[in-house]
């Protein structure tokens, strides 16, 4: 298992998502003003909710990796500005989808659009923005684009599924949680930086290359999540300390926990994931038993090796400031949890 992330370009400071910011920010202008316009509708409850969830303070990572490797390839033309737009939308919509099936009550520190307007219509605008997506898709007119785009709202949607059929299940296998976040959320990342590739028509490699990075870059990013549940702050997360517990969600470290601990401890997480021991001090255990199983440590060391996995994928392009920022994305996404 790979230790660290070997950085191209050591320094004191911390990885930030700045230098990715700066690279795509005029690009970004694109971007946001396609996603203003496309999410008005004659509805008014349409852009309200999804304004909510839009303008939540959401780093617009996905959209921002489209730009970033479209930079990385030297393209010039203005396609991209619409798929990124489309790649938002996908990612805003599963977001809204998600918050009705968790229950969830707070997303990057505010209320979620459930908690305020309800289920039925959460659902509906996460459905607009859906469709929303796939006219940005048409409109750019490549099948394979349009192919790579909605093959990844399919692999997302049965990830979804996936992980509700393993809900509470703490003897998931790890492989088992690989698959699921590997769909319902690296999926996006890998599609949102190949469809770069497809419109600056490069070699089937480069499209290849580029789907690995998105894809092992998604998994670290999701890892760090499962991670960072236990052992942050709310204002770091944006959501409520331990609500995976809390929720009954069975990620990886607690399927480590669980398969490492002695009879007791699995009855203890059995009861958890079940609901019977959500109290504050359960949390605590929880948290207690993590550490002296070296389960968060080890999931740290997954998401090491699968950011590592991003970065190797990147070794057949040219250093410049693209590749040097979508490096420094996934230290970010690393030094999350730090």
């Amino acid at each position: 298992m790979t230790a660290t992330i070997h950085r191209l370009n050591p320094s004191d400071r911390a990885p930030s998502l700045d230098p990715l910011m700066a690279l795509v920010a005029a690009d970004m202008n694109e971007v946001n003003g396609v996603i203003l316009d496309r999410m008005q509708s004659d509805i008014p409850l349409i852009p309200e909710l999804a304004g909510h969830l839009i303008a939540g303070g959401g780093k617009r990572m996905r959209p921002m990796l489209t730009l970033a490797s479209a930079r990385l390839l030297g393209y010039e033309g203005t396609r991209h500005f619409k798929l990124s737009a489309a790649v938002e939308f996908i990612h805003t919509a599963t977001l809204l989808h998600d918050d009705v099936v968790d229950g969830s009550a707070l997303r990057r520190g505010r209320h979620t659009a459930n908690i305020i307007w309800g289920n039925p219509a959460t659902v509906l605008v996460g459905d607009f923005l859906f469709s929303r997506s796939f006219e940005l898709m048409v409109e750019d007119g490549s099948l394979k684009v349009l192919r790579i785009l909605s093959s990844a709202s399919a692999v997302i949607a049965e990830g979804e599924v996936n992980q509700l059929t393993a809900q509470r299940k703490v003897d998931t296998t790890e492989d088992h949680y690989l698959e699921i976040i590997s769909a319902k959320t690296a999926a996006l990342f890998a599609a949102a930086c190949r469809i770069a590739a497809v419109v600056a028509e490069r070699p089937e490699a480069e499209e290849t290359a580029l789907d690995a990075y998105g894809r092992n870059l998604g998994i670290a990013f999701q890892l760090v999540d499962d991670a960072i549940d236990y052992s942050s702050d709310a204002e770091t997360m944006g959501k409520g300390v331990g609500d995976d517990f809390r929720d009954g969600k069975v990620t990886l470290p607690v399927i480590l926990a669980h398969a490492r601990g002695n009879d007791e401890e699995k009855a203890f997480w059995r009861d958890a994931m079940h609901g019977h021991r959500i109290s504050d001090e359960d949390l605590a255990y929880a948290k207690q038993l993590l550490e002296q199983t070296g389960a968060l440590a080890d999931t740290l060391a997954r998401a090491r090796h699968y950011g590592q996995r991003a970065i190797d994928a990147l070794g057949g392009f040219a250093n410049d400031k693209a590749k040097a920022a979508l490096i420094e994305a996934v230290e970010f996404a690393i030094a999350r949890a730090y």
